[in-house]
This record gives C-alpha cells, sequence and structure tokens, in this order.
C-alpha cells in the first residue's frame, strides 16, 4: 500500500486539506465568495515554531482569512513532551492528540499544517541540547523541505533564537528557520531533494515579536524598521473578527488546557525583517500576489475578477459558466500554485452547484482480502446543466471505477451507486505514517522522504467525482469515510482504516513483579473480520517460565473478544525484558494490539502498536494496600500501582466531601489536581485532618495557575499543612545528578532502602514546577540540578502532622512508573508507607 499512497502523495500535499476530507457541509455564499476571493490570489506565507499552540492564530487567521494568501504554519515537533490535561495518553499518543487538535485548528483559522521529524522530548534549556539531539543538519533538511514544497513568499519565525525565548525548542525553531531560509535557496544543499522539488528563496524572513515582560516589550518596540499589523480587524463575511476566529483556533488545543478568550477589537502585532529583502510598510512588500506571476495567468485573474463582480449570494451557480471558461487556462500552465489552484477551482465549481458528493463505506475497519462496500451519492441543489460521469476510486491497488453514461443531473434529486470491492490481500494498515517504523533517535523513522512535513496520512481511499458542464469536465475528491446515525448525536462520519483480521492486546504496557512470585498475565484476542480462530503464544526470555505454551480461541463475530490467560514466574535476580505476544491464525503471525484515541474535539484516531510489554522484576516492598487517588489532569500512576498489589480507590468529588477517609492507608492526589478539582481545594482541610489523625498524604504537581476557564486564575494558596511557594523551576535532564541530604532518613530505609542508584533509568525529565520557597518545618529529602544550575531542594518534602505524614513530590512519578522504572517504584512505594514507618 505505501508505494500507491506515494503516488497519491504527490497530489496531496499541494492541495488544500478540505478537498480530501469526506464530504463537508454545503457552505454558505459568503464562504463561496472567501473561496473565490482566496482563488484569485497567490502568494504564500509560512509561519514556522517549536510546538502545537506556539503559533500565532491570529495572524494565521488574518492572513489566511482576511488577505487569502495560502498561510501554513510548520511545527517543528508534534508536542510529544506536553502534559495531558484530558487524559492519561503520553509521549507518542499525546503527538497523535497534538496533531489532530493542530489540524482542527487550521480547519477554524484557514491554515495549513505541517511537521518535521523531530520528536518532543521535554523541556529544554539550551538550543546546543536541542539540536545535538535531534541532530541539526537532519532536522534542518526537513526545514528546507518544507520550504522547498511550500513555496512561501515570506517565512514568519515566532521565536528570537536567542535564550529569551526560553525553551530550547523554541530558540532552535527560529536559529533552523532562518538557517533554512538560506539552504532552501542554494542548490547545492541537500541536494536529494531536487528529484521532487526545486530551490526556492522566499522573499524575506520576519520575526514576529513578542514580550513575556515589561522590559522586553520596551526592547521589541526600539527594535529598528518594526512593521505594525492590526490583525483585530472584523471580517464581515465571516461575522468575526480575526481575534475571535484566533481564540476559537486556540481553543482547540484540549489537551493542553489552552481554552482561549475571543478577543475584539484592535489587536497589533509586530514584525521585523532579520534576513532576505528590507520592508518598510508591509510584510510582503514587492511581493505579486496576483495571477500576473504565472505565465498566461493574467487573463485568469481578469476573468475570477469577474466572477467576484457577477456574484450573487442566491445565486452562487450564476458565476459557474465564467469559471469553467478559467478552467483550461489554469489546466493549461506548468506551475505548481497552478495545479493547486485547479483543484481550489474544481471545489469553488462544486460550491457554486450546490454539489454534494459522498462516498460512505458500510463500516469503519476493514481488513485486507474482505469485501468492501461503498455508496456514492450525488446531489445537485442548484440549477445548472451540469451532467454526471462517474467516480473512480484511488489509494490502494486494483479499485474499481464506476462508469455511466452521460448522466444528466436533476436538481434536489439525488443520484446513488453502489460498488463493493475485495480489499487487496496487499493492503497495508492504516497507521500513523510517523509510528510505523523504529525511531530513530529523537527522530521518527519516515520510510519514504516525500511523507516528511504531511500532517498526517492521506485517505486510505478516495473518490474522485466526474461532472461536466458546457462541454468541459471538472472534479470533486472526497476521502472514503463511513457514514452513520448516532441515536444521540446524529449523523456522523468516520475515517475508514484497514487493519489486522485478529488483535491481541496486553492489558498492560509494563507488568511489574515485585517478588519472585509467579503471576496471571491475561492477553485480549478480538476479532476485527470473523470467523477467525487459533492460536495465542507468548514470547520472552528464556530465563522466565510460561504456563502452558499457548491457549487457543475461536471468534465467530465482528468485534467479538476473548481474554486468554498465562502464568508467567520470574527469575529470582532483578531484570528487565520484554514479553511479545501473537496469535497464529491459518499460518499467518498477527502481533498488533488496537487502540482508538477518541476525544469528543477530534476525529477518531486508530493506532496498531506491538502486542508487547516490558516485564520488570524489582524488589519492592509497602506497608499500605488500601490506596485513595485524587486523579488529577489524567495520568496512569492508579494502574501502576496495582502493578504491585495495592488496592486503588479513585476518588470523586463526593468521595472528596463524605467518604471515610479512615479507611485509607495513603492518599495520593494526581497530576495538577489542585488545578483541575474544584472539590479538593474545598475539601482540602478533611484531607489535612485525615493526616493528623495518623494517615499518609501525598501530593503530586501543580502549577501555578489556578482552574482552567476561570477568569481570575489565582495561585493555589494552600497545597500543605505549612507554606509552599510553587515556582516554574524544573529539572529537565532525566540523568541529571541527585543529592540526598540525610540517606539515613527513615522515609529512605522502610519498606526499601533508596540510593541514588534508584535515580537511574528515568526518563525524559526529573521532576517540574519545583517549589521556590517552603517552611522550615518541612525536610528536603531529595535535591536535582541541570548542569551548571544550583541545586533544588525543593523537589520532595517531608514532614510529620499530628499523627501521620505529608508529602509533596514535584519529581515527575506520572511517567517514571508508566515506564517501569525499578527505582521510581521503590522511593514511591515508601512515600506512601510513610505513615506506617516507624520515626
Amino acid at each position: 500500500m505505501l508505494k500507491q499512497l506515494v503516488l497519491f502523495f504527490a497530489t496531496y500535499f499541494f492541495v488544500l486539506a478540505p478537498g480530501l476530507v469526506a464530504q463537508r457541509e454545503a457552505p454558505a455564499s459568503n464562504e463561496i465568495l472567501q473561496s473565490l476571493r482566496r482563488l484569485n490570489t497567490l502568494g504564500s506565507v509560512l509561519m514556522i515554531a517549536a510546538h502545537p499552540d506556539d503559533e500565532n492564530t491570529n495572524l494565521l487567521a488574518y492572513y489566511a482569512l482576511g488577505r487569502h494568501l495560502r498561510t501554513g504554519y510548520l511545527s517543528l515537533t508534534r508536542g510529544e513532551g506536553g502534559q495531558n490535561l484530558i487524559g492519561p495518553e503520553q509521549g507518542e499518543l499525546m503527538g497523535v492528540i497534538r496533531t489532530q487538535e493542530l489540524l482542527m485548528a487550521r480547519r477554524v483559522d484557514g491554515a495549513e499544517q505541517f511537521f518535521t521529524r523531530a520528536v518532543d522530548f521535554g523541556f529544554s534549556k539550551t538550543a546546543e541540547e536541542t539540536l545535538a539531539k535531534w541532530g541539526r543538519e537532519r532536522v534542518l533538511a526537513d526545514v528546507v523541505w518544507v520550504i522547498r514544497s511550500f513555496r512561501p513568499d515570506i517565512l514568519i519565525l515566532r521565536f528570537s533564537g536567542t535564550p529569551r525565548d526560553g525553551h530550547g525548542h523554541h530558540q532552535s525553531s527560529a536559529i533552523l528557520g532562518k538557517e533554512a531560509y538560506f539552504a532552501a535557496a542554494d542548490p547545492g544543499r541537500f541536494p536529494e531533494q531536487l528529484k521532487y522539488v526545486q530551490p526556492w528563496k522566499a522573499k524575506r524572513v520576519l520575526f514576529n515579536t513578542f514580550a513575556f515582560t515589561p522590559d522586553q516589550e520596551r526592547a521589541s518596540a526600539k527594535l529598528a524598521n518594526r512593521l505594525e499589523i492590526d490583525a483585530g480587524e472584523f471580517n464581515p463575511l465571516l461575522g468575526r473578527s480575526y481575534g475571535e476566529i484566533a481564540g476559537i483556533s486556540r481553543s482547540q488545543h484540549a489537551s493542553q488546557g489552552m481554552g482561549s478568550a475571543q478577543r475584539r477589537g484592535s489587536i497589533k502585532n509586530h514584525l521585523v525583517v532579520v534576513a532576505g529583502d528590507a520592508a518598510t510598510r508591509d510584510p510582503l512588500e514587492g511581493v505579486d500576489t496576483s495571477w500576473g506571476r504565472l505565465p498566461g495567468g493574467a487573463a485568469v485573474g481578469e476573468m475570477l475578477k469577474q466572477a467576484e463582480q457577477m456574484f450573487r449570494p442566491a445565486e452562487p451557480q450564476a458565476i459557474a459558466p465564467l469559471l469553467l471558461k478559467a478552467r483550461p487556462r489554469v489546466a493549461a500552465i506548468e506551475h505548481p500554485d497552478a495545479k493547486r489552484k485547479l483543484d481550489e477551482l474544481d471545489e469553488l465549481l462544486v460550491q457554486c452547484l450546490g454539489i454534494w458528493a459522498d462516498a460512505s463505506v458500510d463500516r469503519w475497519l476493514v481488513t485486507p482480502g474482505s469485501t468492501v462496500r461503498v455508496q456514492t451519492t450525488v446531489v445537485q441543489r442548484m440549477p445548472a446543466p451540469v451532467e454526471f460521469l462517474g467516480v473512480e476510486f484511488n489509494g490502494v491497488t486494483a479499485l474499481p471505477k464506476i462508469e455511466t453514461q452521460p448522466n444528466k443531473l436533476v436538481v434536489n434529486e439525488p443520484l446513488q451507486n453502489r460498488v463493493e470491492w475485495m480489499m487487496p490481500a496487499t493492503a497495508g494498515y492504516t497507521q500513523p505514517f510517523w509510528l510505523a517504523r523504529p525511531r530513530d533517535g529523537w527522530l521518527y523513522g519516515v520510510e519514504d522522504p516525500r511523507w516528511i512535513g504531511m500532517a498526517e496520512n492521506p485517505p486510505p481511499v478516495t473518490a474522485r467525482f466526474r461532472f461536466r458542464m458546457n462541454g468541459i469536465e471538472f472534479f470533486a475528491t472526497r476521502a472514503v469515510s463511513h457514514r452513520y446515525v448516532d441515536s444521540v448525536l446524529g449523523e456522523r462520519t468516520r475515517p475508514l482504516v484497514i487493519g489486522p483480521p485478529v488483535v491481541v492486546e496486553l492489558r498492560d504496557p509494563v507488568i511489574l513483579f515485585p517478588s519472585a512470585s509467579g503471576r496471571r498475565v491475561d492477553v485480549l484476542v478480538r476479532a476485527n473480520q470473523p470467523p477467525v480462530s487459533g492460536v495465542v503464544k507468548l514470547r520472552l526470555s528464556k530465563d522466565w517460565k510460561v504456563q502452558p505454551a499457548e491457549q487457543t480461541f475461536e471468534l465467530t463475530e465482528s468485534g467479538q473478544q476473548a481474554t486468554v490467560s498465562f502464568q508467567i514466574t520470574p527469575p529470582a535476580s532483578e531484570v528487565i525484558t520484554e514479553l511479545q505476544a501473537v496469535a497464529l491464525v491459518q499460518g499467518r503471525e498477527y502481533g498488533q494490539g488496537m487502540r482508538t484515541v477518541s476525544y469528543p474535539h477530534i476525529p477518531p484516531q486508530t493506532v496498531f502498536p506491538a502486542a508487547s510489554a516490558k516485564l520488570v522484576r524489582a524488589e519492592i516492598r509497602t506497608l499500605s494496600q488500601n490506596i485513595g487517588y485524587v486523579m488529577g489532569s489524567g495520568d496512569e500512576i492508579p494502574d501502576a500501582l496495582r502493578q504491585i498489589g495495592l488496592q486503588v480507590v479513585l476518588f470523586s468529588d463526593a468521595d472528596l466531601a463524605s467518604i471515610d477517609l479512615s479507611k485509607f492507608d495513603a492518599i495520593v492526589t494526581g497530576v495538577r489536581a489542585f488545578n483541575t478539582r474544584a472539590a479538593l481545594r474545598a475539601n482540602f482541610q478533611r484531607l489535612l485532618d485525615y493526616v493528623e489523625q495518623g494517615g499518609t498524604l501525598v501530593v503530586q504537581y501543580n502549577v501555578l495557575e489556578g482552574f482552567p476557564g476561570r477568569e481570575s486564575r489565582d495561585p493555589i494558596k494552600r497545597l500543605g499543612p505549612y507554606p509552599i511557594q510553587l515556582s516554574r523551576d524544573r529539572v529537565t535532564q532525566e540523568d541529571s545528578p541527585i543529592q540526598i541530604p540525610n540517606p539515613n532518613h527513615p522515609l529512605l530505609r522502610t519498606p526499601n532502602p533508596i540510593s541514588v542508584r534508584d535515580f537511574d533509568g528515568w526518563i525524559q525529565e526529573r521532576g517540574l514546577y519545583f517549589p521556590k520557597e517552603f517552611d522550615p518545618r518541612y525536610e528536603s529529602l531529595f535535591a536535582a540540578k541541570d548542569p551548571g544550575e544550583e541545586w533544588l531542594p525543593g523537589g520532595m518534602l517531608y514532614t510529620r502532622y499530628g499523627k501521620g505524614a505529608y508529602i509533596f513530590t514535584a519529581y515527575s512519578w506520572f511517567r517514571q512508573l508508566p515506564a517501569g522504572v525499578p527505582g521510581a517504584y521503590r522511593i514511591f512505594a515508601n512515600l506512601i508507607s510513610a505513615g506506617r514507618a516507624r520515626q
């Protein structure tokens, strides 16, 4: 399938994303006029920054919807290192969510979305560290590729490339953006790209200035030749200002708690030229944005200008003859911009004629070799002499065409066809392309370089509808999707997914053995294409024992699942190994699981990770058994605690007010729980009373702000029995040194002896939002620091309070425990045992 999708990519990359989504609602006349003005505007703007939510949505909306320019945002990463405020996903799945949030944002502000292969490895304090981890030349090559493909007239850098940007990723995005401006124009740089694209030099590079402090604002105001844009203008066709649109766009970043106000009124943006031609009035100064920039394009521009003058909202179809007259002229121009504009022109014709073209598959999940049934529907809602000529399907091999005799469409009468075909047995599974191969360090492994830059996979199957009017053909391309009616939400669509006939899943990505005793491991087997039967086997190191050797299964219905169990016994010594589960069906092996990431604000995303788990044999003792957990923004620590045999109860808001706390040996508040759970703050005194009477309370990290969505984000005033003042300090290097001021502290001896070796093997970071100041009645158990910085002693604070124990910890347990870091488990087991340990 990869080969066919690569061929399809050549078209995908250079056309607007809306042309490849499932059939959308018909646009209103004001939107058609917007599309017409965009069609008659050439020129492009590319913004470059580091992460999802770094972009200036105000400027994107202004250029895309206000000045009708092709506008793009290149985010170097997919934001995998961010925290998740809406669920437990981390790492690569966090990147899947944030990719879709960016795409939803772009659908609001009208821009397009691009990425490099760089992975967000967490907060970095220097550009040097960032570029060393990513590989400067390799990420630079990706940025150059996007510039050469997109061909922007101007580049806008969101950051300065200096330490004032803060995050090392931010600094690096500007450093690479400016360097790529020169490299993209040089045929000697990355010449391997020239098989597909040509060198390109933008007119200029601009820095979109920003200020976090009054001093920075004063410094920005003094910059020479600073250009000012009012991006708060009101667009009467859209009924909103670009500031309002920007607020809606930014609010798509739900996983980061980025809900934003819709600003009204003047919004001044400032840009400074940092490379290329000078500009004194406008960032696009000297850029021809008319059709005259293309050979033979001037006549097209005049036709489109005439079409705009003729446009009547009640009769959009009246301009279709003029658009059709322009179409052969556009098709005759050999230029990438003209090819892209031809697709825009076809889509505009479809809009003006009120044509609904849709291809719906009978189910959202299909398997290679299975029968696929598709219904195509064409409806023309505006009067015009349009003929329907047929539809062809593209994306995987051996797909049929529906050829018809010229069929004149009757206004408002649906024309439907049904077709079925066998999905090729060689069709590959639909998997986010950047996850299909193992990572290469801190870069994703992408098999074909032409996929670099893409935000997501092209649809696995598309339908290309052929129409004719006045003797001229035009087309509508739609993704084949599953259209259905939800009994609560009404009509919905879901992307088509190609997956294996059977999937096997291990419940936990990490399986912990806190002693040499064996434990049961369950494997879930689910049928995607019944009937299916076979055996499940486990593969692991020889020093681990598994009984039985295999388990049989038989599934007769789609979606039916069964659980088969094995007993695994670890070796006596501490060791870490990998477990793989496979299903053998008719001589073929299937070792994929299936994970659907589903939230209301993004389309469902399906991934097929390997059915594997990390087995960890480590001695871990605990004195507690019953744990209460106050979930915050979302983490997987409760499941991690269950791995060591603990009983964990998640507290509801009602539980915080009324549950009998004395039943619990320890209570743990999840990450950002004080930020996200108003009931926790309201009932915090109950928790302190519980501690005073002999309980143990462990409070994990919180951020400085209060509740998302509140008009006033007051700082958290109370996190413990005595004052704690949070800061933005963090220790970003996962292998940074650790100090233990008092190695003989009881909390570090019972029930597990703790040493600096327990900080070996940590991932991404040590901790974040360390307290800046704290009451002297707290004892600091650990101190950490990044190279060249001061020790931070506030990451683990302990105090006796009444008969019990209180602990505040800023260390990133929410990353370490799900990753199966043995030392992190031992330390955390001691924390929840603090009230029962001998003092």
